[in-house]
C-alpha cells in the first residue's frame, strides 16, 4: 500500500500530531498503515521481532464526502466504497507510532513530548487493562495530554458477547482517569471495519491546537539518521537528517541552527557536550517538500551536518533552535518530585517509596531520556547528577521512573527547581 498524499490545494504540513499508544501487539502499527498507507516498522530488528522498537512516523490525509450510502462520511483515501464521488481533504494529520513493549517505555515517554492527542489501543481479544495499557495512560496524564480516543481493536477475532465484555472492562478501567469521557470506537484495523467511524471521532474530538509561531523556534529531535547509501561518492554525500516536531515558532530553509546539548567530547579524561551549529538545507513532511515548517506534525530537517553525527538516532533527545536562543543545558538538576501512590506497569501492586540518596532514576524531559543518580536529598526535593545532560526550560515537566526488578517503572514526575 503506497503512502497517501495530501491534496495540492491544501497545506501539506500536518496540523496535529496524534500518538498511537498501548500494550504491545494491540495493533498500533496496523492502524497507522490503515490510515496512512505506510508500514512504520522498517528497522531491521523491528521486522525480525515483529514489534515496534523506534518511534514511527506517517502522515495521513482525511477526506470528507458529500454523500455516502452508509456509515460516516470520512475515509483515509480520495475514494471510498461506501461513498459517492471523490472526497475533499479536510486536513492532514501526523501519526506517531509508539512502541508498546515494557522494555521500550523510555521511547514511548520521549514520543509523548511531540503528541497533541492520542489513540489508546486496546485489543478486544485480551483482558483489559494490560500492564503497558495502564502505564501509557498514566504517561499521558503526567504529560497533560487530555485529548484521547480509545480504540477497541481486533473485534473481528471475538464474539459479540466477548466484545461487549471487553468494552465494559475498558469502561471500568478508565473510570476516574483522564480518559473517563473518551469515546470508545470498536474497529478491526486488519479488516478495515469501522475505520470511517474512527476518522469521524478524530475529526470531532481532536481539534487543531492553537500555535504560537511568533516565538523563537524550538524543535525536539526524536530521530536522527544518515540517508546516504554505502559507497556513495564523497562529492555526493547528503547532510544529516533530523526528525522531530516544532513546539513553537517557525523554521525555514536557509536558517542557521544550534543543537543542544550537542556532541559528546572526550578530552584529557573529561567528558563534555559541545553544541553543534549547522544550516537547514531542506524541510520535508512525509514526501512533501516545504519552504518552512510550523508547529503541528512531524517533520524532517535536511542539514549540512556530517552524516557521522546523526547515525542510529545519536542526536535524538537534543533540541534545535536559533543560535544562542535555546534553553539551558543541565548536567545536574534540582527537582521537586510529585510521586504516584503505586508503581505503574508492574504485575505486582507496589507502593511508591520516597526518593533515596544514591539510587539511579530514569528521567524523560521532552524527547530526551537520560539516567541520573540522586546525590543529595533536600527539603522539598532532591539533586540528581545526569549521565547525559539535557536541554530544558524550567517550565518543562520531567517524568521519573525507578528500577523495579529488572525494569524501569513509572513512579511520577518532577518540576525543575534549578
Amino acid at each position: 500500500m503506497a503512502e497517501k498524499k495530501a491534496s495540492k490545494t491544501k497545506a501539506l504540513q500536518p496540523e496535529i500530531s496524534i500518538g498511537l499508544i498501548g500494550h504491545v501487539d494491540h495493533g498500533k502499527t496496523t492502524i497507522t498503515q490503515r490510515l496512512s498507507g505506510k508500514w512504520t516498522d522498517t528497522h531491521s530488528e523491528e521486522i525480525k521481532k515483529g514489534i515496534t522498537i523506534r518511534l514511527g512516523y506517517a502522515n495521513a490525509s482525511i477526506y470528507k464526502f458529500a454523500k455516502c450510502k452508509e456509515g460516516a462520511p470520512y475515509a483515509a483515501e480520495e475514494k471510498a466504497p461506501h461513498c459517492e464521488g471523490k472526497g475533499d481533504v479536510t486536513r492532514v494529520i501526523s501519526l506517531v507510532d509508539a512502541p508498546g513493549h515494557e522494555t521500550l517505555m523510555a521511547t514511548m515517554l520521549s514520543g509523548s513530548a511531540i503528541m497533541d492527542a492520542a489513540l489508546l489501543l486496546v485489543a478486544a481479544d485480551e483482558p483489559c487493562p494490560q500492564p503497558q495499557t495502564k502505564e501509557h495512560l498514566m504517561a499521558l496524564d503526567i504529560a497533560g495530554l487530555k485529548d484521547i480516543i480509545i480504540v477497541q481493536n481486533k473485534i473481528d477475532l471475538v464474539s459479540k458477547e466477548d466484545a461487549i465484555k471487553n468494552y465494559n472492562e475498558i469502561k471500568e478501567f478508565v473510570r476516574g482517569t483522564i480518559a473517563e469521557k473518551a469515546p470508545i470506537i470498536p474497529i478491526s484495523a486488519k479488516q478495515g471495519i469501522n475505520i470511517d467511524l474512527l476518522i469521524q471521532a478524530i475529526e470531532d474530538n481532536f481539534k487543531t491546537p492553537k500555535r504560537d509561531t511568533k516565538k523563537d523556534p524550538i524543535l525536539y529531535i526524536a530521530r536522527s539518521f544518515d540517508v546516504n547509501k554505502p559507497g556513495v561518492d564523497v562529492s555526493k554525500l547528503a547532510g544529516g537528517v533530523l526528525g522531530g516536531a516544532i513546539r513553537e515558532g517557525v523554521l525555514k530553509v536557509g536558517d542557521k541552527i544550534e543543537i543542544r546539548p550537542g556532541r559528546k567530547v572526550e578530552k584529557e579524561g573529561r567528558t563534555s557536550w559541545n553544541p553543534i551549529f549547522s544550516k537547514i538545507t531542506g524541510i520535508q513532511s512525509g514526501s512533501d517538500i516545504l519552504d518552512q515548517a510550523h508547529p503541528g506534525g512531524s517533520i524532517a530537517l535536511l542539514t549540512e551536518l556530517d552524516p557521522a553525527l546523526v547515525k542510529s538516532d545519536s542526536l535524538s533527545g537534543n533540541v534545535v533552535g536559533y543560535p544562542d536562543k535555546l534553553p539551558e543545558v543541565y548536567y545536574e538538576m534540582k527537582l521537586e518530585p510529585h510521586l504516584l501512590e503505586r508503581v505503574v506497569g508492574s504485575d505486582k501492586d507496589l507502593k511508591v517509596d520516597p526518593i533515596k540518596k544514591g539510587e539511579m532514576l530514569m528521567l524523560n524531559v521532552n524527547s530526551a531520556a537520560t539516567v541520573g543518580q540522586v546525590v543529595d536529598l533536600q527539603k522539598k526535593g532532591f539533586k540528581v547528577k545526569l549521565k547525559r545532560p539535557v536541554c530544558a526550560a524550567k517550565k518543562d515537566k520531567i517524568t521519573v521512573s525507578r528500577l523495579v526488578g529488572h525494569r524501569f517503572r513509572l513512579i511520577g514526575y518532577c518540576s525543575i527547581k534549578g
